[in-house]
């Protein structure tokens, strides 16, 4: 389980967090480029929801997973191809990256509801916060590695031969992963539980608790940050003209600044509240893609993204503890998966209107300059929606998070691992 976890975060390290920069290197455009590392998402959201049906045909969630990971590893093939020939055609960059996604997030609860039958309770903690910080260890390594390799070769004018091996080695981490999940044992092949989306349920969430209001700020707040993340890279790499290397640093630098704070937010939210720290990470978020403006000195654009990073950090971690602090046990796969898939549709929604903006100013020195500004401006005016959301009367214990990607504007895209808190199962909760 171990390895499987050292894998899999080495595979997203090599593979998804530089297909934004790829398509830059294809000469597919910052539209394209900012584009593939959102719409993507949407792909994946949607598939989530066919994960009980397929684990119930299979009658096996190992099953389900292997096969996930088996063609998730697949998908590198068409970029590999198309790095060594130098092009690929632009639908099947999307199909590519929309497999990915699609299959990565759709392995989640299933996995989950495997691992914690195989982890003995009593060790199931301590078991998981050393696999953890394998995994966030593995794919620092595999962004550098990833950076030291297409700086070296753009040097010598052959970045496409360096996509091509990161992208398999990406494909070997993850076919090494799926190796590693068909070798443990599944004691119990049971059903993947709660996970059917029930309108009503969902429904009546929404009208207690604050939770309404907590949501629609949640999934506006992220349209008006989307209207800009995705265009960071092409930002970074084409208008700050940062090599390759600087780029990796700086978004390593944010994931390493999220890794290093989170257990003191955690800390700080048992003594403030969730509700507290929410929002003042919420304000501190606002102003960053303003702040990405005032110099292009490194200095500067490491200060910032460190800061970044760890507002980010607290924001999501907010955001997690919001939902198990608001939603009963037997109603928080239902409506996590229900925001997940809302949460896509706002992500992909901001990162058409970046693109729309992006197309309608020019020059592109320009166009990154509205793009920011308009993001900042959008952010601001989302804040009153958090007035009115009153803490909740309990407190949830910390859940941990599974790294999707590294991201130049935040440091990573994480999403929650849940285990059913009143399932004989359950217990500390796990990280994949």
């Amino acid at each position: 389980m171990v390895s499987d976890g050292v894998a899999f975060s080495a595979m997203v390290g090599f593979g998804e967090s530089y297909l934004p920069a790829f398509a830059l290197a294809l000469g597919l455009g910052s539209i394209t480029a900012g584009l593939i590392g959102a719409l993507p998402m949407l792909a994946g959201a949607v598939l989530q929801l066919l994960t009980p049906t397929a684990v119930g045909l299979l009658q096996s969630n190992r099953r389900w997973v292997v096969v996930c990971a088996f063609f998730q590893a697949a998908s590198f093939v068409p970029l590999i191809l198309g790095a060594l020939e130098g092009r690929l055609p632009l639908w099947t960059l999307y199909l590519a990256a929309s497999l990915y996604w699609g299959l990565g997030m759709s392995t989640g609860p299933a996995w989950t509801a495997w691992a914690t039958t195989i982890v003995p309770p009593s060790i199931r903690a301590r078991f998981f916060a050393r696999r953890t910080a394998a995994s966030q260890i593995a794919l620092v390594c595999a962004l550098l590695v990833s950076g030291a390799l297409l700086e070296a070769s753009a040097a010598r004018d052959r970045a496409m031969w360096a996509y091509a091996t990161i992208f398999g080695l990406a494909l070997l981490a993850r076919l090494i992963s799926a190796q590693r999940l068909w070798s443990q044992s599944e004691p119990q092949p049971v059903p993947i539980g709660e996970t059917h989306i029930s309108p009503a349920l969902i429904a009546g969430h929404i009208r207690v608790g604050g939770h309404g209001r907590l949501l629609v700020f949640l999934l506006c707040f992220q349209l008006s940050v989307w209207i800009a993340a995705p265009y960071f890279t092409p930002y970074m790499l084409q208008q700050l003209n940062l090599r390759y290397v600087d780029f990796t640093l700086l978004t390593t630098s944010a994931f390493v600044a999220r890794i290093l704070a989170l257990p003191r937010l955690g800390r700080a939210m048992e003594r403030l509240g969730t509700t507290r720290v929410l929002r003042g990470s919420a304000v501190a978020i606002v102003p960053v893609p303003a702040l990405w403006l005032v110099s292009d000195s490194l200095v500067w654009l490491y200060a910032l993204q460190i800061v970044s990073g760890i507002a980010w950090a607290a924001f999501e971690l907010g955001t997690l503890l919001s939902f198990f602090e608001r939603i009963p046990p037997r109603g928080q796969t239902s409506v996590l998966t229900a925001y997940n898939l809302a949460n896509a549709v706002a992500i992909g929604l901001g990162s058409l209107l970046g693109a729309l903006l992006m197309q309608q100013v020019t020059p592109s020195a320009r166009a990154f300059f509205v793009l920011l500004l308009l993001s900042t401006a959008a952010r601001a005016l989302t804040l009153p929606l958090l007035r009115g959301i009153d803490p909740p009367q309990k407190r949830a214990p910390i859940a941990a998070l599974r790294t999707l990607s590294a991201r130049p504007s935040s440091g990573a895209l994480q999403r929650p691992v849940l285990v059913p808190p009143d399932s004989p199962r359950a217990g500390p909760r796990a990280s994949r």
